[in-house]
């Protein structure tokens, strides 16, 4: 009798799905992507080089061969091109520091089926606070996943060439988008939003990259604190719109609106799915965790953003591919 029935090992591997997360982090914490890069490729020299047992090296190997991070050659152990890209520490792209970063927030996961039940978060949403002891941390941790983006978004403004122009980062948080921008245009100047614990951060980094004489910050929540007006010509607002309702968002655009010089520029980075909420597979799973930390936040869709922009007073809103995310540009 044949047995149409499909296969589980797909069930199984999503009911199992933290494995993957607790192997990169581990791997992530004993620096195994950059110990192959450098040249590791058995389970003994990984175990030599960084440090750790040997069993565990191989478990590691293994685990990271399952979920797509290493290959296998005659013995011999690499990283995939993706590892080896954004993987390896110590580069401007590495999600090594956020990967151990979300080990840490697993357990926030045994509160999922109750926060679906009642439609929003079950404890008190402590990170969107000024005074959060681990700011350093995330702040930092972070900062790689908008790299891509901000590069990307540079080529589509065109920066390079745009002479002196005035940049507004509204919770800017590294000011990862400052210093990628201010490197590509010499001639531009930046102002950072955001609370100043944070902004001490980005000082900081802004500095170490050349870059900090062009750049100033503003204290403030950016829900109250007033953005100016006609006084940018670029505007960005990178992951905010996801934490944020409706309403939210349409206020703070219109703000931002009235903070651009005639003619300026919008930029909105985030997660954002498709009008028929059918993809893309990032963004839809994302919505999970809004859900679980934010009051109001989600994934929003492109006609969502289309049409807060166009009540903002904006135009011209067009869409660019910055995986995992979406820029959004307003004009």
């Amino acid at each position: 009798m044949t047995n149409n029935r499909p296969s589980p090992v797909g069930i199984m591997r999503l009911i199992n799905g933290y494995w993957a997360t607790g192997i990169l982090a581990a791997a992530a914490t004993h620096k195994v992507f950059t110990h192959l890069e450098n040249g590791a490729e058995t389970a003994t020299e990984l175990a030599e080089r960084a440090g750790i047992a040997e069993r565990g090296a191989q478990t590691l190997l293994d685990g990271l061969v399952s979920v797509g991070l290493a290959e296998l050659h005659e013995g011999h152990y690499r990283n995939t091109p993706e590892a080896a890209t954004y993987l390896v520490e110590d580069t401007p792209v590495s999600l090594a520091p956020f990967a151990r970063l979300k080990l840490t927030h697993t357990g926030a996961l045994t509160d999922l089926a109750e926060v679906v039940r009642v439609g929003g978060p079950v404890k008190d949403v402590v990170v969107e606070v000024a005074n959060n002891p681990h700011w350093e941390g995330i702040v930092t941790a972070i900062a790689a996943q908008s790299v891509p983006a901000a590069t990307i978004a540079a080529e589509v403004l065109g920066l390079a060439d745009a002479g002196e122009i005035s940049i507004l980062d509204v919770g800017g948080g590294s000011g990862i988008y400052s210093g990628i921008w201010l490197e590509a245009n010499p001639a531009a100047r930046a102002t950072q939003l955001d609370w100043e614990p944070i902004n001490e951060i980005a000082r900081r980094l802004l500095t170490e990259r050349g870059v900090g004489d062009r750049f100033t910050t503003l204290a403030g929540d950016f829900h109250t604190t007033d953005f100016g007006t006609a006084q940018y010509d670029i505007a960005v607002y990178s992951h905010i719109a996801h934490q944020e309702g409706p309403e939210s968002n349409v206020e703070v655009f219109t703000r931002l609106r009235q903070a651009l010089k005639p003619g300026g520029t919008l930029v909105v980075n985030d997660y954002v799915v498709d009008d028929d909420r059918g993809g893309p597979q990032f963004p839809l799973l994302f919505a999970s965790e809004m859900l679980l930390k934010t009051r109001q936040g989600s994934t929003w869709r492109r006609s969502d953003y289309r049409e807060w922009l166009i009540k903002a007073g904006f135009e011209d809103v067009s869409f660019h591919t910055a995986e995992p995310g979406t820029l959004v540009v307003a004009k």
